[in-house]
């Protein structure tokens, strides 16, 4: 596997690394272009609209009819304490309120700014407003002016000598050495915090990016053929899911390994025997038997029954992967599970006459299943088969099919060694032999109860087994019940 460069640009952690370092100058830049750029007009609009609230609050007050004194006290508490300087005075200049003296300059400036603002009121507008500096040197004012009383019974001379004008002058603080100072400040805040960027940045690109390499030098490791590697997820929770899954598939490649090995190994031996068998009587026939019938009957027998054992064996193994590869398609059909079963136990009475086993089984009456037919019979044989092997000295085999809630179950129970707690999870896997001995001398493929097991589980059938060592085994399967066709014509008369 070819090694990454250390200095990958598509690796994960320049890319964390960038975009973290990309956030932080983005960010920066945006607090430089606000904070330089746009707080003059910011803190412009800012002071305007707290000026038109302080007029808004006085007119308020003035036109609540409250005392005089209340109202010019209003005025001076506002004064008080700020920057503000608020002048009241008639349309035609007499004036109504002056807080305090501002000197000649000043006097000057404000009594030419409320002619201007005056002139602005006589067009037609409730408020006005304009921003002025007076002196070359000085800092600029925002000049505010409104309406606190507007008459409308006369000329627009006579309207606005009537009228009273609430004029409100707010010094503008020299923003551009506020400027200067922000930027002098913002620059060491910038350079401090692309190296807090740059370091944090580095830091979580390198922790981020440490599990998935350990996660990718695992899974070279596993691609070798190592399965039992353990993946290390680190702290973060999607990489640890991720390390947890690829442990599993881990464990998997492990198990189906060892069962490949165990396939070749189980297959090879059933293959031998029979092959090594029919090779022997075969030249048996050719060297020793060919001229004596009997004899040639008796080898030409064993042959055929090898040849048997090694079609069942072939035939085993195609319908397993077939199943395995789901190219099986079921041919469900209405037929009553009871009377198949007793089809199937029909052909077991030879191994009670010769070998002394004893099948016990009543028919519970008719049990309508939808099922594939075919193979639910070669499920209840393989059930069967199997209890034969481990039935145990009594040679006794129960088969019950009954009505288990909405479902019909068929178990098939032995009086066996049974199977150790340990291995009962085990017996639906392919060649899998339990450690008890069984009775019957018999061989099989090694397949009968995983053939089941894909069996059931296309028809979506619940199944299972529960065994106690020393008293035997039941294994079982469920199918849903329907009601027989004559059931069904009585229940709709």
């Amino acid at each position: 596997m070819e090694k990454p460069s250390r200095f990958d640009l598509k690796s994960i952690r320049f890319r964390v690394w960038g975009y973290f370092i990309l956030f932080a100058i983005v960010i920066l830049g945006l607090v430089w272009l606000l904070q330089t750029y746009f707080l003059g007009a910011f803190y412009e609009d800012m002071k305007l609209k707290e000026t038109e609230r302080i007029a808004k609050d006085i007119i308020q007050e003035f036109r609540s009819d409250n005392d005089p004194d209340e109202f010019i006290e209003l005025l001076t508490d506002t004064v008080e304490g700020t920057d503000l300087y608020i002048r009241v005075e008639t349309g035609d200049g007499i004036v109504l309120f002056n807080p305090y003296y501002t000197g000649p300059s000043q006097t000057l400036m404000y009594m030419t700014e409320t002619s201007t603002l005056r002139y602005k009121l006589q067009q037609n507008a409730f408020s006005a407003y304009s921003e002025v500096t007076p002196g070359s040197k000085g800092a600029k004012v925002l000049s505010y002016a409104c309406y606190l009383h507007k008459a409308d019974d006369g000329s627009d001379s006579e309207n606005m000598a009537n009228s009273i004008l609430l004029y409100i002058f707010s010094p503008l603080l020299p923003v551009q050495s506020t400027v200067h100072i922000l930027r002098r400040q913002l620059l060491y805040i910038t350079i401090i915090a692309l190296l807090l960027a740059f370091v944090t940045a580095l830091y979580l690109a390198t922790h981020i990016s440490k599990p998935i390499n350990a996660i990718t030098k695992s899974a070279a490791e596993m691609g070798q053929g190592n399965y039992g590697v353990q993946f290390n997820g680190g702290p973060y929770t999607e990489i640890r899911e991720l390390a947890a899954t690829l442990t599993d598939a881990s464990r998997e490649l492990e198990k189906t390994d060892m069962y490949q090995k165990d396939l070749i190994a189980n297959v090879s031996h059933d293959l031998k025997t029979p092959l090594t068998m029919i090779k022997s009587y075969a030249e048996m026939i050719r060297d020793l038997s060919g001229d004596s019938p009997a004899k040639r009957e008796q080898h030409l027998g064993v042959i055929i029954e090898e040849a048997d054992r090694l079609n069942v064996l072939v035939n085993d193994m195609l319908t397993m992967s077939r199943m395995q590869r789901r190219k099986i398609e079921l041919e469900k059909t209405d037929f009553d599970l009871a009377a198949c079963v007793e089809s199937i136990l029909d052909s077991y009475d030879i191994l009670g006459e010769q070998e002394g086993y004893h099948i016990q089984y009543t028919n519970p009456g008719v049990m309508m299943v939808n099922a594939d037919e075919t193979r639910i019979k070669q499920v209840v044989s393989n059930l069967v088969n199997n209890a034969v092997k481990y039935c145990g000295n009594d040679k006794i085999i129960i088969v019950n099919v009954k009505k288990y809630g909405k479902r019909i179950r068929c178990e098939v129970i032995d009086h066996g060694q049974g199977i150790a707690p340990d291995e009962i999870n085990h017996v639906w896997e392919r060649y899998y032999k339990s450690s008890t001995h069984h009775v019957r001398p018999t061989e099989g493929s090694g397949l009968g109860l995983s053939i089941v097991k894909e069996i059931l589980t296309l028809h979506k059938a619940k199944y299972g087994v529960s065994s106690k060592i020393g008293k035997g085994s039941v294994f079982w399967f469920e199918l849903d019940q329907i009601r027989d066709k004559k059931s069904r014509r009585q229940g709709s008369a």
